[in-house]
């Protein structure tokens, strides 16, 4: 999941329950103190739910309180399979994250994430699809890869799998280029998940096969279990129904173990699905039984009527009044869920039920639909070609700029050193003028005092260099080719890098303040645009 952490790292040894949790957040939505805050995060942190986690400072305003710790929860509850709760939580969140920005999006991806599970297609794909928009104006690659990655996963929940192909096709693209391969595994579970919706099982097995390798090497040992589970969907598919019972019998109780009630419950569902497709329908009640259950709690209905079609196709020669009774479930939850669902869904199910006037109708729609899919799916293309092109140049004239501040930085020491002459004769020195050499290392000067008194703007700098704004910009411009604010930023970015990996032991939080960042959000932002990778990734590589 999509997660950003304001870093303070806390070193607690005991462990804590899932009921510590929920009263510390109850704690804080009676009293909404900075105090309450922090001991959530505190007991987050002790789950080892995050690796980092956020403390608040006093006289941090109530929004920001809030906006972390609702989200913060809706994920906690997502992971715990409390989605009425999750959804709740995210809801009261989502206001106050402002539009356009990467905690928006990764809001916006949980919601979606949560109305997909219960069952709730149409609200799920908005959510997913205004987080998408962000994250494609963003041209991060390992972002935008996640976001299809879910959007392909609500086309395939509303049955419509040939529009989740061309998603996860694409999100397959971008994660080959963020190199991620824990999110590409997540992806290629995904490709599998499509691929068997599809009936191309032998695509849908070689995509769970990749993902399984590449978790195994990361050592993801419950993410590899999935893998595993996938491939047995795969392997029903192909009507190799014995592998896939063994296959789904080793890592049953792994699962029961593991605590992921969610994955438990799919792989239960499949044990059922293997067992009656060998005739050995008694056999396949109990683990239908049992998904029934998990699901019904979790609120998954999507899984959930899964469940209760296998048992009712398992009781048809067994029990026929218990087999009625599961049906009129089936049709239940059937009219519950897809009230909410789009009209390809409801044209999947008319189909299997034998409703053929009301199918025509809806192919009708769907054709339509499928045109104007087709239509956004070449849109979101040329925008991520545009934002992949301006990302690229970006980075490259930010990289340029960090050259040509280390050099100016080389030539003010060997001048404090009084060879300057000698310096200057070398073809390094001539790659600025000196009048430009000059002017810069005084910009560099005002910018590094700056960053310890918190007075980075443009009128200030241009203050202490006796400019007008516009003579500085104009300035600035034929000297260094950037912005004040590209060039400030080029600057913050090189002494970050530096206090990285000569400061194992600083807090990030104190390097972003060092560099004249008030909020750590907004320093891991610049830096990972800057080079690539969060600041603790930088420092560990």
């Amino acid at each position: 999941m999509r997660r950003i952490w304001t870093i303070v790292l806390l070193g607690c040894a005991m462990a804590m329950t899932a009921g510590t949790v929920e009263e510390r957040l109850a704690d804080f939505d009676k009293d909404m103190s900075v105090e309450n805050a922090n001991e959530f995060f505190e007991a987050l942190d002790v789950e080892q739910f995050t690796v980092e986690t956020i403390q608040f400072k006093n006289g941090t305003p109530k929004d920001s309180l809030c906006q972390q710790v609702w989200y913060w929860a809706a994920e906690w509850l997502y992971d715990q399979q409390q989605y009425e709760q999750a959804a709740r939580y995210g809801k009261k969140a989502l206001p106050l994250f402002r539009y356009g920005n990467d905690d928006r999006a990764g809001c916006l991806n949980i919601l979606g994430c949560i109305y997909v599970r219960m069952g709730d297609v149409r609200q799920a794909a908005d959510y997913a699809k205004q987080c998408l928009a962000i994250d494609m104006k963003s041209g991060d690659h390992d972002r935008i890869s996640s976001s299809m990655n879910t959007v392909a996963g609500i086309y395939m929940a509303g049955y419509q799998s040939k529009e989740a192909e061309q998603y996860i096709l694409q999100a397959l693209e971008h994660a080959e280029q963020a190199k991620n391969p824990a999110r590409k595994a997540v992806i290629l579970g995904m490709a599998s998940e499509i691929y068997h919706s599809l009936l191309d099982d032998q695509k849908a097995l070689s995509y769970a096969e990749q993902a399984y390798r590449i978790d195994s090497t990361l050592n993801r040992q419950p993410q590899a279990t999935i893998r595993q589970s996938q491939r047995a969907s795969a392997l029903l598919g192909l009507q190799r129904y014995q592998e896939a019972e063994g296959l789904l019998r080793q890592i049953l109780p792994v699962m029961r173990q593991s605590g992921d009630a969610h994955a438990y419950a799919i792989a239960l569902n499949r044990m059922g699905k293997a067992l009656f497709s060998q005739k050995r329908e008694r056999e396949a009640i109990p683990y239908y039984i049992e998904a029934v259950s998990l699901f019904s709690k979790m609120g998954d209905l999507y899984n959930e009527i899964h469940a209760h079609r296998g048992l009712y196709e398992s009781y048809w020669t067994i029990n026929p009044d218990s087999a009625k009774i599961e049906l009129d479930l089936f049709d239940k939850l059937k009219d519950s869920l897809y009230t909410h669902a789009t009209a390809d869904a409801l044209s999947r199910y008319n189909a299997e039920f034998g409703n053929d006037q009301l199918q025509q109708e809806n192919e009708e729609a769907q054709l339509k639909h499928r045109y104007l899919i087709c239509a956004i799916i070449v849109i979101l293309l040329l925008c991520a070609i545009a934002a992949w092109y301006t990302v690229r140049q970006m980075r490259l004239r930010q990289q340029q700029t960090q050259e040509l501040i280390k050099e100016i930085e080389r030539l003010k020491a060997e001048m404090s050193e009084k060879k300057v002459e000698e310096e200057t004769a070398t073809p390094t020195a001539s790659i600025v003028p000196d009048e430009d050499r000059q002017f810069l290392m005084r910009v560099i000067e005002v910018v590094n005092e700056g960053m310890a008194n918190g007075q980075l703007g443009v009128e200030h700098i241009a203050s202490e260099l006796n400019m007008s704004v516009q003579t500085f910009r104009r300035h600035l411009q034929s000297a260094a080719g950037e912005t004040p604010k590209a060039f400030v930023s080029a600057i913050q970015m090189e002494k970050a890098g530096k206090l990285l990996k000569e400061n194992l032991d600083l807090p990030i939080l104190q390097v972003a303040s060092q560099c004249g960042f008030e909020e750590a959000s907004s320093f891991t932002h610049t830096f990972k645009r800057v080079y690539g990778m969060s600041p603790k990734q930088y420092r560990e590589k």
